[in-house]
């Protein structure tokens, strides 16, 4: 199974055998394999994306049991429909559709928590819930493994094209598509939920800022666009269009791994 490498390097250091895990912000399943790998005994991925929740739960389906709607929602049972199962990996892995401000866990029921390239699409108004909820379902010891962006350098192409797709998303849904933070602000953050620093590592500097990646973020910024009035959309578009293009791929910026831990 393909995991990147920042994934295999931020869990290296980590218990992750034998643990019962959550990917906050599942994406596409990456850390979620990474868990697994390295022998989770369940893995929690959550995901508020339609879209990344079935392509999580088509990665690692096993073609048995199924997904129950409706006052169900969030539970994989057998076949009968009796009692709870995980799915695929051996019955490890379920994918739960659900708002990481909102989570459907039990309190104190998650060892590991992973947040990979999660929080900068958390904006500030939203920071406290999603920490406080996570911290709600880690039991006492747990690790909490957080790998995101600082802040792309004043000269880097890229922060041009990501300050488009926020100008694009605020017009269209009043909030930033991206907020990059520090570390030091995150860990601040959760050290007022009682969590401790563990533990900090580099993961990629420069950053590879790939042309799919910036496909990806233009195409976001595009769709945001198309939700304007034409006198807005229209040079906002072309504009994108034109940062997407003269950038094709860049390398620059840093990711981090911070890991931190709930005292026992």
């Amino acid at each position: 199974m393909d995991i990147p490498r920042t994934v295999r390097t931020a869990l290296a250091d980590r218990p992750v055998s034998g643990a019962t895990c959550l990917e906050a912000g599942a994406g596409m399943g990456n850390t979620t394999a990474g868990l697994l790998a390295d022998g989770a005994s369940r893995v929690y991925a959550v995901t508020n994306d339609p879209e990344h929740a079935t392509a999580v739960r088509e990665r690692f389906d096993d073609g048995e049991g199924g997904w129950i709607d409706g006052e169900g929602e969030g539970e994989w049972t057998d076949g009968e429909g009796e009692g709870e199962r995980f799915d695929s990996e051996s019955g490890r892995t379920a994918v739960l559709e659900a708002d990481l401000r909102s989570l459907p866990l039990e309190t104190d029921s998650v060892e590991i928590i992973t947040a990979h390239a999660l929080f900068n699409l958390v904006g500030p108004p939203s920071l406290e819930a999603v920490a406080a909820e996570l911290t709600r379902v880690a039991d006492l010891g747990c690790h909490l493994v957080i790998d995101d962006y600082r802040p792309p350098p004043d000269d880097a192409a890229v922060r041009e094209l990501f300050a488009l797709e926020n100008a694009a998303a605020e017009l269209a849904t009043g909030k930033s598509a991206l907020t990059f933070y520090p570390e030091a602000v995150l860990e601040r953050l959760f050290a007022g939920y009682g969590w401790e620093f563990d533990r900090k590592r580099i993961l990629l500097d420069p950053v590879p800022w790939t042309a799919s990646h910036i496909e990806a973020h233009a195409t976001a910024a595009l769709s945001m666009c198309s939700r304007l009035r034409p006198e807005l959309r229209e040079p906002l578009a072309a504009e994108v269009k034109r940062v997407a293009t003269s950038i094709g791929e860049e390398s620059t910026g840093t990711m981090y791994s911070v890991a931190l831990r709930l005292p026992a």
